[in-house]
């Protein structure tokens, strides 16, 4: 097999300065829904990158669950890997890969943990099959067998047929709050078109950069 001449024009379009927000979250908030729009597969699905405290890096897709001004929710099994890894160190970057929009937007930041409060919220509004998945796995831990892990569910989806599903103890949230998010559109010739916005205190700053 040889991928040196697997390659492809982009030519959806431009990005220029004019055209776009001095808001990143407004920014965000626009390729989101025409990323939606455009029928893109799984739009909200975000590559989350983590770096443990011994310096192992790692990735996942997650799927994004609300952002505002504040940052990127996610939510997750707070004995997974990636949480593990939060607890050592809390820099975590984002990336959405929009292809089908020949466009990229990466975010850099901290994780924080959400209150229960919110978290709760969100699992009650949850399908219940969802919920009872959260309870029969134990995320990132081994596991014999697919028939352990359906075992699992079943005796979970017996233990709760009555009634509200609780919160799991052990299910949680988090939020990036980005420091940095950059906007990348694919272009002809592989001159792309990449803004990033950094964080200064309150405002943002927005470089150009190289392709």
């Amino acid at each position: 097999m040889s991928l040196e001449d697997n390659r492809r024009q982009y030519d959806y379009g431009k990005l220029t300065r004019d055209s776009l927000s001095t808001n990143p979250f407004e920014q965000f908030s626009l390729w989101m829904q025409q990323a939606i729009d455009g029928n893109v597969l799984d739009p909200t699905a975000m590559s989350l990158a983590t770096v443990s405290a011994e310096g192992k890096p790692w990735q996942r897709m997650v799927l994004l669950k609300d952002f505002d001004e504040q940052g990127f929710v996610f939510y997750t099994n707070l004995g997974s890997r990636k949480v593990q890894d939060i607890k050592g160190n809390a820099q975590v970057s984002l990336h959405f890969p929009w292809l089908l929009l020949d466009r990229q937007v990466i975010v850099g930041g901290r994780a924080e943990q959400l209150p229960v409060s919110k978290v709760e919220q969100y699992f009650l509004s949850r399908p219940k099959e969802s919920q009872l998945a959260a309870w029969a796995s134990k995320q990132s831990s081994p596991i014999s067998s697919r028939q352990a892990l359906e075992t699992q569910f079943s005796q979970v989806k017996a233990q709760f047929a009555e009634g509200e599903i609780p919160l799991p103890e052990f299910w949680g949230g988090f939020r990036v709050v980005p420091e940095e998010i950059e906007f990348w559109q694919g272009g002809e010739n592989r001159l792309h078109d990449r803004f990033c916005f950094k964080r200064d205190k309150s405002e943002w700053n927005i470089t150009r950069l190289s392709p």
